[in-house]
């Protein structure tokens, strides 16, 4: 299977070549010229799987360049039952009939990022090994909160590889920023920004295609990579986890093999969400998709209208992951739903960079709502969320999947969907200790560490070990920079 860019179809590339480079060097992004189709029988045989046989499976079908023993050895590697709480890397469980957590935050850094970014590493690692055996990787990342300590955690100590956050300073919660400078490892750096997460990835963006900084690090032996949603390595594992999710159903017996389903995502740069309309692509059952947003709802808007206008208020939310009004991987889903008319893609994001704003075409349009809905819900929506879920079903949730939940709920009252619907989870609470507290009714201040330990008490659940693991690293990152001094920061933690 080879790729191609959403930007330029001139250049197919192996699926090596495009984990290795995260982004073309026009701009675009890498997306397989072909998807696999599974059929029923496909899935069938899936339901007897567990979740590394099926990731396998799923990997196995894209990554045709890699060996079998080395898709074995990268799953095997990445779920690890130790690297897991409860050996399942994506279980599922049962809210209320009809509705399905799927909960993606039982890896070492409690949020969805590692079901993607702890097997990234051993992708990139041997994608490198078979294209640019010479080079070191050097992995710059632009986070909102969760994907910066995913990546930092998955690359460190990784031979072949530096790996470089930027996060906005006040754009993450106090135990984000915690799990991030105090990242151990000898191949890692991490930079605060002064400015907010659309900032961070606008100017990464721009770092990754400066043939000036290219140059500079190959001749020190080193090449630029990514580990954010725009490479495809990152974005390919979470296609695994809703057609496990679904599989899980069936092999419950909640739904049966072919009933369709609803899912919903609770989603700022389109990754997660993606990600399950690829695998509906490939042949899951989706009656729906169901794109949540906190109040920067600039995807609700697009997907409502067609129009796509970041030019709006940045609001800083309760759910800061999600806080971006630039949606990276939204460019694959315009590729797609436009038949692949490169020219309109490039047009539509060059209006973005200019103007600030783009409109599709009406066929276009039409293709996306016929299969997405979108919604979003205020902190205070979210709040009363948290509280309702915890108190009436005994289910405590981050504020990121409250948005999901509450999105979700608006949309079954108003549309009156009654299939069977999942929902991602995608943190733990325990990432954001004081939202999840005062939505509980609880004014308490303290640090994250004794909000963490009242919220255990409260609710009596039990602090994830990696969080509560914390309180005894020392912060080892205090950098601070503007967007202009970005470069310099490259430089500088990448030792050149």
């Amino acid at each position: 299977m080879l790729y191609t860019c959403t930007r330029d179809h001139k250049e197919p590339i192996t699926a090596s070549e495009a984990i290795c480079r995260g982004i073309s060097p026009g701009g675009g992004l890498y997306v397989p010229e072909s998807l696999p189709q599974y059929d029923a029988g496909t899935l069938s045989d899936m339901v007897l799987m567990d979740y590394r046989r099926r990731a396998k499976k799923v990997l196995g079908d894209f990554l045709t360049d890699f060996t079998p023993e080395e898709i074995d050895r990268c799953v095997e590697s990445a779920y690890r039952a130790d690297k897991f709480e409860g050996g399942h890397p994506a279980p599922i469980k049962e809210l209320e009939k009809s509705v399905t957590m799927l909960e993606l935050w039982h890896g070492p850094t409690c949020a969805f990022k590692d079901m993607a970014l702890q097997i990234l590493p051993h992708l990139l690692t041997c994608s490198m090994r078979r294209v640019h055996p010479d080079r070191t990787a050097v992995i710059l990342v632009a986070t909102s909160g969760d994907t910066g300590k995913a990546a930092l955690e998955g690359f460190r100590d990784v031979a072949g590889t530096k790996v470089l956050v930027f996060y906005p300073r006040d754009g993450v919660s106090d135990m984000q920023k915690r799990q991030m400078v105090t990242q151990e490892g000898k191949n890692v750096g991490v930079c605060a920004i002064e400015g907010n997460f659309d900032d961070a990835q606008t100017a990464v963006k721009k770092i990754f295609t400066d043939e000036a900084m290219k140059q500079e690090l190959a001749g020190h032996g080193m090449m630029f990579s990514s580990a954010n949603s725009i490479n495809w390595g990152r974005l390919l594992p979470q296609i695994v986890y809703y057609f496990s999710a679904y599989c899980d159903l069936v092999a419950e017996g909640t739904i049966t093999l072919g009933e369709t389903i609803n899912i919903v995502v609770p989603t700022g740069n389109f990754g997660n969400i993606l990600a399950a309309y690829y695998a509906f692509c490939m042949g899951l059952p989706v009656h729906r998709f169901v794109c949540a947003s906190n109040e920067n709802n600039v995807l609700t808007d697009f997907l409502q209208t067609g129009t796509y206008d970041k030019k709006r208020p940045f609001h800083c939310t309760t759910s800061p992951s999600m806080d971006i009004l630039v949606s990276s991987n939204l460019e694959r889903l315009l590729y797609a739903m436009s038949g692949g008319q490169e020219e309109k893609v490039c047009a539509w994001m060059r209006d973005l960079n200019e103007k600030g704003t783009y409109t599709v075409d009406e066929k276009t349009r039409e293709r996306i709502q016929a299969r997405f809905s979108a919604g979003w819900c205020s902190d205070e929506e979210a709040a009363r969320t948290i509280a309702s879920l915890q108190e009436e079903k005994g289910y405590l949730c981050d504020p990121h999947t409250a948005v999901a939940v509450c999105v979700y709920e608006k949309y079954r009252r108003e549309t009156g969907d009654t299939h069977h619907t999942v929902i991602a989870s995608t943190a733990s609470a325990y990432k954001f200790p004081q939202s999840v507290l005062n939505a509980l009714g609880e004014e308490m201040q303290g640090d994250g560490f004794a909000l963490a330990a009242r919220l255990a008490e409260k609710t009596g659940t039990s602090i994830p070990a990696p969080i509560a693991s914390l309180q005894e690293k020392s912060v080892r990152f205090t950098d601070v920079t503007a967007v202009s001094g970005m470069r310099e920061a490259v430089r500088r933690l990448a030792g050149i």
